[in-house]
């Protein structure tokens, strides 16, 4: 058990530290952000009790926050996160003993399937992430093309950090 919290807190300082020093600096044609700091929330194991889910999900959205001078944005968005993670994940894979216990990745879900699961994640926190950022509904088609946009290059750069890891495995 000791192994698994070393892995998960070096992936939450690794994560913290990618997001906050180099993605919070990168707006692709001034749309698109990355948000690389959700993949912990991603890796976090389905059977994960929800009071930690929620708790370190919070957590982590906190320090992008404080370090990104976006006041709750992040910390609500990723809390919110946390309770849909559980309902998206069994949208896509079976109830089962076997699934039960995974950790979301392309080697325990499959290509195709990690793939619908990731970005139905990462658009759903992109919307909602914006969605408070802006809180209101006149600027509609701004945050929904900035939620697209980031939602495609977070995809993407997801999949390939997903992909190195496995990689590296």
């Amino acid at each position: 058990m000791n192994k698994e919290i070393f892995k998960f807190t070096v992936l939450f300082i690794l994560i913290l530290l990618i997001q906050v020093l180099i993605c919070n600096h990168i707006s692709l044609f001034n749309v698109a952000i990355p948000i690389v700091f959700i993949y912990f929330i991603i890796r976090l194991p389905i059977a994960m009790g929800k009071g930690w889910l929620f708790t370190l999900s919070f957590l982590i959205g906190l320090c992008v926050d404080i370090c990104s001078d976006t006041p709750g944005v992040n910390s609500l968005a990723s809390t919110l996160l946390a309770a849909f993670k559980r309902p998206i994940y069994y949208a896509y894979v079976q109830r089962d003993d076997k699934t039960k216990n995974l950790i979301p990745s392309i080697s325990s879900l499959g290509v195709a399937t990690y793939c619908k699961f990731l970005v139905t994640i990462v658009g759903v926190y992109c919307l909602m992430a914006f969605t408070i950022e802006y809180f209101n509904f006149a600027d509609v088609k701004e945050i929904v093309i900035l939620s697209a946009a980031s939602c495609a290059f977070t995809f993407i750069i997801l999949l390939a950090i997903d992909c190195l890891i496995i990689r590296k495995s």
